[in-house]
């Protein structure tokens, strides 16, 4: 096995968080050490997010995996480069998983039926993703029509959403192990004679799964915290009257509890510390956009009326419904403040500012 570089480059600062490695990392496909035993694995991604990144922990006598990427030939055919190369020589002995979204779950099927290990994630995360790519059919569901049109969505958007079929999430991701391994919060994983602490968060995702290493000051934070973009937070017509904000303002304070020294390994973007500067911002963010919202409630609005109050820029027609998913959280928490009150109408739904 040969020995993997050490990632090295000066630091810099932005926006009040500190990058270690300024803007160095791996190639697509290849693998660098950023601490002793934690490895940045960059994967490329076939989406605007054009990029992702994974962790492999040094297990001693075996290699753990953390998120997969989502499932392309060309990924595979990296991660078959890295078993014959840099990680030869030890086998997977685990595989983590963060939470559902198939460029974190995509290739956790077959990675595990290579390796011969369970996949390990939150019970939420595994029931949620084998729902999903289960769920397949030529049209999307009547309900999923209907929630879109009663948050505004116009009859062209509906066609393309009917014409694009359902069950899109299964394209991304490998078949699914029948069972798993459950991580809950406040579990302790013991790796390589280091031990990391699960810690749950939510709102991006149900039960999306954080790992700290207290003694040596390292967090991988999958979605939940990232330093340059801010995480999707969406409702979804699975769960239409769901509250994914507070789930996701909540987490922000649950994560204060790491010091702000530590190293943030993200999915997306470049390794930082400055945590809680960062936490202040996302917290900041949503803030900012649901004062922006409730100022345009003067007069009922559907979610799809909100896209310039919540984003200040258009909207393009591949962002439409994540749009949506958002506008919709934001509304719903505002709601669920009692800052706005709900209008439902022939099978619409506005919103306005509460009396």
């Amino acid at each position: 096995m040969a020995a993997i570089p050490r990632l090295a480059a000066a630091a810099t600062e932005a926006r009040g968080l500190l990058y270690p490695f300024g803007e160095a990392r791996p190639e697509d496909g290849g693998i660098s050490e950023v601490a002793d035993g934690v490895f940045w694995v960059r994967m490329p991604l076939p989406f605007s997010l054009d990029h992702i990144n994974l962790w492999v922990l040094d297990g001693q006598d075996h290699w753990v995996i953390v998120d997969t990427g989502v499932q392309t030939p060309d990924i595979a055919g990296f991660w078959r480069a890295l078993f014959a190369g840099p990680l030869a020589g030890k086998p997977v002995g685990r595989l983590i998983v963060t939470h559902y979204h198939p460029d974190h779950i995509g290739l956790a099927g077959w990675l595990s039926r290579k390796a011969q290990v369970p996949l390990e994630t939150s019970r939420g995360e595994f029931l949620l993703a084998r729902t999903l790519t289960l769920d397949v059919a030529p049209e999307p569901p009547a309900e999923a029509l209907a929630f879109y049109r009663a948050h505004g969505w116009a009859e062209p958007w509906l066609e393309r959403l009917r014409a694009s079929g359902w069950g899109q999430f299964g394209r991304g991701v490998s078949r699914l192990p029948t069972g798993f391994r459950r991580l809950a919060d406040g579990d302790q994983l013991l790796i390589g004679g280091r031990c990391w602490q699960v810690l749950v968060g939510a709102g991006h995702s149900p039960e999306h799964v954080c790992l700290w290493n207290r003694e040596e000051g390292l967090l991988l934070a999958g979605d939940q915290v990232l330093p340059r973009i801010t995480s999707n937070v969406s409702v979804y017509p699975t769960e239409p009257e769901a509250n994914p904000l507070a789930d996701w303002l909540a987490s922000i304070e649950k994560l204060r509890q790491v010091p702000d020294r530590t190293l943030v390994l993200p999915a997306h973007n470049e390794p930082f510390t400055r945590l809680h500067a960062r936490l202040d911002q996302l917290d900041r963010d949503h803030r900012l956009k649901l004062a922006r919202l409730l100022d345009g409630l003067a007069e009922p609005r559907h979610a799809a009326e909100c896209f310039g109050a919540l984003f200040g820029r258009p909207i393009g027609e591949g962002e439409i419904q994540m749009a949506t998913g958002e506008a919709v959280a934001h509304l719903r928490w505002l709601e669920a403040a009692g800052a706005a009150e709900r209008i439902e109408a022939d099978g619409r739904i506005r919103f306005r500012r509460a009396a």
